[in-house]
């Protein structure tokens, strides 16, 4: 028999980390190969762990709640020796940086003082003050598990602060200066929450915990540049709401804006195609497949699922994804990979109302449009008279390390020319 670990595996392309959301099993359950471990939430995707291996769970290194890094280890697993040979061919699958990035090594010769412990007995133990020094361990090699810690615990032991609170004999407090309480009252100033008994306290869900984290990091990395621009789109208005119904009625989902302007965005990367680009550190990767990230929210979580090839597809083919992509999400139902290999992103922000918004862009892409609410306004005409149209605004965040205004603001102008100037008919969406 032999120990085996289960890294923290990656969930989608830009995917950097995870967060346990609930484990499936626990120390000295039996799995077999492929069986779900834990629950896994990212910022794009919920997901399962599954095993490698067939064989005995030893020890759940990560504590529900944890966010780790992709390929660091979440537990280990006792297997048969005669199955390793079948475990090298599915590792050689896994890259060298995410094997790395989970691997341990055996201490040799570590002192005491030095030994290693889990993030999940390391805060359990600080959780409840205890010495880990003191705890004899059962896991691999002498470590100590959650479960050597809660054993600890249920066996009544005294904690470390109360076995010093016995031994302690009270001297007198010296007096504290004047400036130093001042300075100790700023402290405490600074990182007390100003808070009311009126106050609500929400508590941080491990998905918006991981959307946050990506938000960061991209705001952090990405040098992000903003601009704008609007466009008539007084002729298609009229031509969907013209067969919107019709169309509902004959393929069972909506007719919606929104796929209007993702076609027309696709066909504006074709012509434009250092947009559909990505930031790889010492270069700039240029993709040759058009595939359109959507922005799908729920009411704790925003999702990115991906429409590929979209050039390639109608605008009825377009509006068929959208409405089955939305519907995964809000079932949660969305699997990995239908969040893979997003090339650029369009935010539908105008289905809430915005009309002018600057979206965070979805690293490591080079931009993202949000497409905010279609408006009635006066508009001077080629003729100088004033007229109703349905205008909508464009708005483009842009990389600047990947991208420049000249080049956004002419693929902005395309997609604006595509909108405004397609002859709408049943041939511009079938």
């Amino acid at each position: 028999m032999a120990n085996q670990q289960i890294l923290m595996p990656q969930l989608g392309e830009s995917v950097t980390e995870g967060t346990i959301e609930r484990w499936l099993v626990k120390p000295g359950d039996k799995v077999n190969k492929y069986d779900p471990l834990a629950e896994v939430v990212t910022d794009k995707v919920n997901a399962e762990i599954p095993s490698s291996f067939s064989g005995v769970i030893t020890e759940l290194i990560a504590n529900e709640g944890e966010t780790l890094p992709v390929g660091a280890v979440v537990c280990t697993i006792e297997v048969e020796e005669a199955k390793q040979e079948e475990q090298k061919q599915v590792t050689s699958n896994i890259s060298a940086a995410i094997l790395n990035a989970g691997s341990m090594k055996k201490p040799t010769n570590a002192s005491p003082q030095k030994k290693r412990y889990s993030p999940a007995v390391l805060k359990l133990a600080q959780e409840h003050n205890i010495d880990l020094q003191v705890i004899k361990g059962t896991g691999l090699e002498g470590r100590i598990t959650r479960k050597d810690v809660l054993n600890y615990l249920e066996a009544g032991h005294s904690t470390k602060q109360q076995k010093v609170a016995t031994n302690v004999v009270p001297q007198e407090v010296p007096q504290q200066s004047k400036v130093d309480k001042q300075t100790d009252n700023l402290q405490e100033t600074k990182i007390s929450p100003i808070s009311s008994s009126q106050d609500i306290e929400i508590p941080v869900t491990s998905i918006r915990r991981a959307i946050a984290n990506n938000m960061v990091r991209s705001k952090q990395e990405v040098p992000h540049a903003w601009m704008m621009i609007e466009a008539d789109v007084t002729e298609l208005v009229a031509y969907r709401n013209k067969i919107k119904d019709e169309f509902k009625k004959r393929e069972g989902y909506n007719l919606t804006y929104f796929a209007f302007f993702v076609k027309a965005i696709a066909q504006a990367l074709k012509e434009f195609p250092q947009m559909n680009s990505v930031w790889a550190g010492d270069k700039i990767i240029q993709k040759k497949d058009i595939n359109i990230s959507i922005a799908v929210a729920t009411d704790d979580a925003l999702f990115v699922p991906v429409i590929k090839n979209a050039d390639d597809k109608t605008v009825k083919g377009i509006a068929k994804e959208i409405h089955e992509l939305s519907t995964l999400v809000r079932s949660g139902k969305l699997r990995p990979e239908h969040m893979q290999g997003g090339t650029f992103t369009v935010n539908n922000t105008g289905s809430f109302g915005s009309v002018q918004s600057m979206g965070i862009i979805n690293y490591p892409q080079a931009a993202i449009v949000q497409v905010e609410s279609i408006v009635k306004r006066p508009v001077i005409m080629h003729d100088n008279m004033f007229a109703a149209r349905d205008m909508v605004n464009l708005c483009l965040s842009l990389d600047h390390r990947i991208l420049d205004g000249l080049i956004c603001g002419k693929f902005l102008n395309k997609v604006k020319d595509i909108v405004e100037k397609t002859n709408y008919n049943a041939n511009s969406i079938f």
